[in-house]
């Protein structure tokens, strides 16, 4: 058995742990956004920011900071120390995870590389991986940036930038994980492969739409389901000028097409399933199909519940990991649709063995 082979399971595991640690800093950037608490650290210190200020002082300190900047002294004025240490842990966690993301990617990345578990092209993967893990954090600095200038908000570009790049990275990093498990078998996307991956892409572009709405706010213009103000099209549509600036800076605009993207995915899921059920061929096959159709049932509930909630945070923020669930059945179904070969990783372990 090659170091490859040998492995290859731990190789795996590893992926799949990585990839669950960035869907749960997905889900805790989530509830920073939606506490307010994203703008509370206001400097950035990649290797000394990990230490949490300690007494009295040091806290006073961390306060004294914030409070030179627009949020403090436009929303929180009057805001007492144990209210600001409440909304610091949440971006002070956020934070530390993503550093411990780092560690737990680049140390085992260091030793399977060593051990010789990496072919050339996965290696190369390996490198694209981690390189978009170290962009995601400039990109995060770069947005906490746009709320420290004359406005107490983030940038809504930038918020759905940063939201945008770090599903991008765990759609990578869960996918290479699906392709590295099952070693070298066959592939043909002309099974329904292609279409999962289409559905997978309308997803994506549906959580960006989500991000502008979160970034905006635009989820407070209307919270009724299904009509908008008492009408299937709402007034005040296409009221700006340019036109196109309106996809992007009219809440009303930016609420109408997450809705109707999020109801075109839906169907288009729902139904994809239902066609594709009497003819998929395998358990793992029929397994992927249903955890799309829960995935996307459950995703459309909490969708519709945070609006009629107004975005009560504990419902906005399993609607956003809703997203990324669904995110991950497609990424399943269209690895297992596309897989023509039933060999298993222990199977080629024994051969190569």
């Amino acid at each position: 058995m090659d170091a490859i082979e040998k492995h290859r399971q731990g190789v795996t595991w590893w992926l799949f742990g990585v990839s669950a640690m960035v869907l749960g800093m997905i889900a805790l950037g989530g509830l920073t956004r939606l506490t307010e608490s994203g703008l509370s650290m206001v400097d950035w210190k990649p290797l000394m920011g990990v230490i949490p200020p300690i007494g009295e002082a040091a806290w006073m300190e961390k306060f004294n900071q914030y409070k030179a900047f627009p949020e403090y002294q436009k929303v929180n004025a009057g805001m007492t120390l144990a209210e600001f240490q409440y909304i610091f842990y949440f971006e002070y966690g956020h934070r530390v995870l993503g550093r411990l993301i780092g560690m737990a990617f680049g140390l085992p990345a260091l030793y399977y590389g060593i051990r010789g578990a990496f072919s050339p092209s996965f290696r190369n993967k390996v490198i694209v991986l981690f390189f978009l893990g170290g962009l995601q954090g400039l990109v995060g600095w770069w947005m906490v940036k746009s709320g420290l200038v004359d406005r107490p908000d983030v940038s809504h570009y930038r918020l759905t930038t940063h939201l945008g790049l770090a599903v991008f990275l765990y759609i990578a990093l869960l996918w290479t994980a699906f392709r590295h498990a099952r070693g070298q078998v066959s592939y043909d996307w002309s099974q329904g492969a292609k279409w999962t991956a289409g559905l997978l892409a309308m997803v994506y572009t549906t959580l960006l739409s989500g991000g502008l709405v979160a970034g905006l706010n635009a989820g407070a213009q209307y919270n009724t389901f299904p009509l908008m103000g008492g009408k299937w099209i709402p007034d005040g549509l296409f009221i700006r000028q340019p036109w196109f600036s309106n996809l992007t800076e009219n809440l009303v605009t930016v609420q109408f097409n997450h809705r109707y993207l999020a109801i075109t995915t839906a169907t288009l899921i729902i139904g994809f399933v239902l066609r594709k059920w009497p003819v998929v061929s395998t358990p793992r096959q029929k397994y992927a199909l249903i955890a799309m159709l829960v995935a996307v049932l459950l995703q459309v509930s909490l969708g519709i519940s945070t609006l009629l909630t107004a975005a009560w945070v504990p419902l906005a923020s399993m609607h956003q990991v809703g997203a990324v669930l669904l995110i991950s059945s497609l990424i399943w179904a269209t690895h297992e649709l596309s897989v023509t070969s039933e060999v298993s990783a222990e199977d080629l372990g024994e051969k190569a063995s």
